[in-house]
């Protein structure tokens, strides 16, 4: 498998839908971890909208740390590109990290190099969503980071973040998201549909 193989998911649409890719940058296994939480909360509300929705995460993606390779991409890697060109638009979600994505998130970014030598390399044309959160109020830190490197993979990054404080994220009688978040969640959901469209209008 060699770097001109990384091409076969650019740009596929499935019955005119929108390609969304659910970027959940962390190790987590747990469903209970505030991370597959929100990676569940969006994952539904998009396939309840119809929208063709795939999950990637560093924790089953079996990764490997980031070697420009000589030879083959490893497999992992080829079915991470793939899945990354496929999509329309992204939804990344990162806790904060010293300031920072986790490590394994900017890992796996760092193999979109892989597609630096197509048409379209990167993430040319994409737009993509940001949520961090934390357990104070530095989550905008994570947010600038990742806004930082979806910029320099070329791709469009929606005018609305959702930096959290976990502390706040929940509501104390239902265990669930507060309102207060659910309502910025679907508007990054309803901007993204929005965005799709202008980007599909211009093409």
């Amino acid at each position: 498998m060699d770097r001109a193989a990384v091409t076969q998911g650019i740009n596929i649409k499935y019955n005119g839908r929108m390609n969304v890719l659910i970027f959940n940058g962390t190790m987590d296994s747990s469903p209970y971890t505030t991370a597959n939480k929100l990676t569940g909360y969006f994952e539904e509300q998009f396939r309840h909208k119809g929208f063709n929705t795939e999950v990637f995460s560093p924790a089953g993606g079996h990764i490997p740390f980031f070697e420009y390779p000589q030879g083959e991409i490893p497999k992992a890697v080829q079915e991470m590109c793939d899945a990354f060109l496929k999509a329309d638009v992204h939804v990344w979600l990162t806790p904060l990290y010293h300031g920072s994505m986790t490590g394994v998130m900017k890992n796996t970014l760092d193999w979109l190099e892989m597609t630096s030598k197509l048409s379209h390399p990167y993430l040319t044309g994409k737009v993509v969503a940001l949520v961090c959160w934390g357990d104070g109020s530095q989550a905008m830190q994570g947010i600038n980071a990742m806004d930082s490197v979806a910029k320099a993979l070329r791709a469009w990054v929606l005018p609305f973040s959702v930096p959290i404080m976990k502390e706040h994220l929940y509501d104390s009688v239902t265990k669930d998201f507060a309102v207060s978040y659910r309502h910025k969640f679907d508007m990054v959901i309803s901007l993204l549909g929005d965005a799709r469209m202008v980007r599909s209008a211009q093409h």
